[in-house]
């Protein structure tokens, strides 16, 4: 069962069933939920026209936000649905970071849907508290609008065999994070280069007494390439109030912890890599070791590499064949090749 306390796994059911999902994507805008706008995005290579960017609102965060998706090659001319990853960004990056990292073509490879949210630099967590009028529902947001919205509006195999969750440093922890407190959601979470201690090293503050850490300077100056009306700078993209106020609610989102609270049989697979000149690389040794110990599925790669999209371009083309081999599976198809 899911982690969270606060909402029901079959309250989110409930609000996504009241979505009815839509026919192919190009038929017009006037099919897409009246809040959700379509475009292509701009800006990019040719070998890049497939990312789309999907404009929504999301009441999690009660802000009009934005992913951008990238759908498998012949998607207009079926009425197949498709299993979905979705690729969670690392701190200070927003969106549109892994639409550049040959995302389209593992895409059409594999027959996967690829959606990219935004989270901020949120840590992808509910914060404890918000000011600044702000509300700070960051794994709500990922977890019932974002997944809400595309299976509302694309084919998707809305459930959790057909769904996978996977991010970079930031966005690991995130991944792995959500994936544990969400088990009922997806059926693999990953995290290249992932900050996974994140949750753990909160707690350890907060039962010491150490004062909040000062809130980072961010720069104000509004980035163009994400467009989202007041969320476009790294300063309004940095959540203001407290992402922990108690040790319990930092332990509430730690992999270490969550591991041992979630029952065996509900853990989903879980994959992990690291560059070897990365100094996260402990935590993804740690937790490989954790989860060998008690006998569960998992996949870890560590190569040669630093904290940097040269490693991770790498990467996602390593976690990409794993996720979709476990959609693939717990669907009951495993993948064939061609004669």
């Amino acid at each position: 069962m899911s982690q969270r306390g606060a909402k029901s796994a079959s309250a989110r059911r409930s609000r996504r069933s009241t979505m009815a999902p839509i026919g192919a994507l190009l038929v017009g805008l006037g099919l897409f939920v009246s809040h959700a706008t379509v475009s292509l995005a701009q800006g990019v290579p040719a070998s890049q026209e497939s990312v789309r960017t999907v404009e929504f609102y999301s009441p999690a965060v009660d802000r009009t936000m934005k992913y951008n998706i990238v759908l498998p090659y012949g998607y207009e001319d079926s009425d197949v649905s498709y299993p979905v990853l979705y690729l969670m960004h690392g701190v200070t990056q927003n969106y549109t970071v892994w639409g550049r990292m040959a995302v389209p073509f593992y895409a059409d490879m594999y027959s996967l849907i690829v959606v990219m949210p935004d989270g901020g630099n949120s840590w992808y967590v509910n914060w404890a508290e918000s000011e600044g009028g702000q509300k700070n529902d960051w794994e709500d947001h990922i977890v019932e609008d974002v997944v809400g919205q595309v299976d509302a509006n694309f084919r998707t195999i809305p459930r959790r065999e057909g769904r996978a969750l996977t991010g970079l440093s930031m966005g690991g922890y995130g991944a792995i994070t959500l994936g544990l407190r969400n088990p009922e959601m997806f059926v693999s979470i990953g995290s290249t280069s992932g900050a996974l201690e994140h949750g753990r090293q909160a707690a350890a503050r907060l039962r010491a007494g150490e004062p909040p850490r000062a809130r980072r300077e961010r720069s104000s100056e509004p980035n163009p390439a994400i467009g989202i009306a007041g969320f476009s700078s790294q300063a309004e993209r940095t959540p203001l109030g407290r992402e922990f106020a108690t040790p319990e609610q930092a332990d509430a989102y730690d992999p270490f912890v969550l591991i041992e609270r979630v029952p065996a049989a509900q853990v989903p697979h879980i994959y992990l890599d690291s560059g070897t000149e990365d100094r996260l690389i402990d935590g993804a040794r740690e937790l490989a070791a954790v989860l060998m110990q008690k006998d569960l599925p998992f996949d870890y790669m560590q190569m040669a590499g630093r904290h940097n999209g040269a490693y991770w371009i790498q990467s996602i083309g390593r976690i990409i064949p794993v996720q979709y081999q476990v959609m693939r599976t717990a669907l009951g198809e495993r993948p064939v090749g061609r004669r």
